[in-house]
């Protein structure tokens, strides 16, 4: 069977990658690529000569994780469907890696009545139960939730685990190390990812915190800290596997951060005037594709294979825009529903229930 063996260990334990595992994190990393890429063209339709962000067929801000793409598919390819995972305002990479529904949520980007979350939530606010996954627009607030799940799995007993995904910018929130406290001290099954694309949206990371390495806030909870240098997903996969492996063997928490890049700005419509056009040259420079692309190329994986996997990843990017687009938008009246689990009467016009009412009811 070909093969990686990675020269880099962790925990003094080697991981194998499998070609299967490789391409299976190269076509999450290529669909995520080209779904952001597909989703800044339709979000500036209709908006020229001029920015205006409620001109184009998707409503609200966008933030797109162009160059993120290495992290969430190293991570998430450790997970199953029972393990949570948590996301910021920047969670499409990590949603595909998770195997969301793609076409609903798309349609929930666009406002649609059939998207994860009825078109209520937008691309921020992503939820889907299925494969547990969430996110939040709102700054480390993905941690307590992770967490929880934690702390859940922990009494359960069962081998769930619960990751949660943060910015470098999010490192000094009270949420985070709050987290990081609760989780050590409960010696829970979480890992905390920092993806670090040196920007905390205008600011650059060593204008916003005292550490050039996110991983060292480890040190003050008695908990182990990685890093991984470069967005390269096989890397990120290894460090992955030995902190994702604690958790499941209820051996505590782990801090993980890895080097992403930013190829697009903090939101679409930021001219990045705060940013040297030099760090973006750099940026785009280290592309994740290109190395696992070849990694896959030195295990003997035929071009024709590789471009057939990309092929197959744009179709269904291609597929799952379509489809949202000609879903329906939701009456205005349906604001009011899906509100409170169990309304007092007069609220929503209803009568009190005991039945919970979810997402998909």
């Amino acid at each position: 069977m070909l093969f990686i063996l990675l020269s880099i260990m962790y925990n003094q334990i080697m991981v194998v990658v499998g070609v299967t595992q490789i391409k299976e994190m190269y076509s999450n990393i290529v669909t995520a690529r080209h779904y952001e890429e597909r989703l800044r063209e339709v979000f500036f339709f209709k908006q020229k000569p001029a920015y205006e962000i409620s001109a184009g067929p998707i409503p609200g801000e966008l933030h797109l994780a162009a160059g993120h793409e290495a992290s969430g598919a190293g991570i998430c390819q450790h997970l199953d469907n029972d393990d949570t995972v948590t996301a910021p305002h920047r969670p499409h990479h990590i949603a595909i890696a998770k195997d969301i529904d793609l076409k609903r949520m798309t349609a929930e980007i666009f406002g649609r009545k059939t998207g994860l979350s009825k078109g209520k939530g937008g691309h921020m606010h992503l939820y889907d139960p299925e494969v547990g996954f969430a996110c939040s627009g709102i700054i480390a607030e993905g941690c307590p939730p992770a967490v929880g799940a934690g702390l859940a799995a922990k009494k359960r007993g069962s081998d769930n685990v619960a990751v949660a995904f943060i910015g470098e910018g999010a490192i000094n929130q009270g949420a985070f190390l709050e987290s990081l406290n609760f989780a050590s001290v409960q010696n829970l099954p979480v890992v905390f990812v920092i993806e670090d694309n040196d920007w905390a949206i205008s600011m650059p990371k060593g204008r916003v915190t005292d550490v050039s390495d996110g991983s060292e806030r480890a040190n003050g909870f008695d908990l182990p800290g990685y890093r991984v240098d470069k967005d390269d997903a096989i890397e990120i996969y290894q460090a992955a596997s030995d902190a994702i492996g604690r958790a499941r063997d209820r051996s505590g928490p782990s801090l993980l951060e890895v080097q992403v890049h930013r190829r697009m700005g903090h939101f679409m419509g930021d001219a990045e005037g705060y940013r040297p056009d030099d760090d973006i040259e750099q940026a785009n420079a280290r592309d994740s594709i290109t190395r696992i692309e070849n990694d896959l190329e030195s295990q003997g994986v035929a071009s024709d294979d590789i471009e057939q996997i990309r092929s197959k990843a744009q179709n269904r990017v291609e597929e799952a825009i379509e489809w949202a687009k000609s879903q329906p938008k939701p009456d205005p009246e349906e604001a009011y529903t899906d509100m409170f689990s169990n309304p007092e009467e007069g609220v929503t016009g209803g009568k009190n229930t005991d039945n919970v009412v979810r997402g998909d009811d």
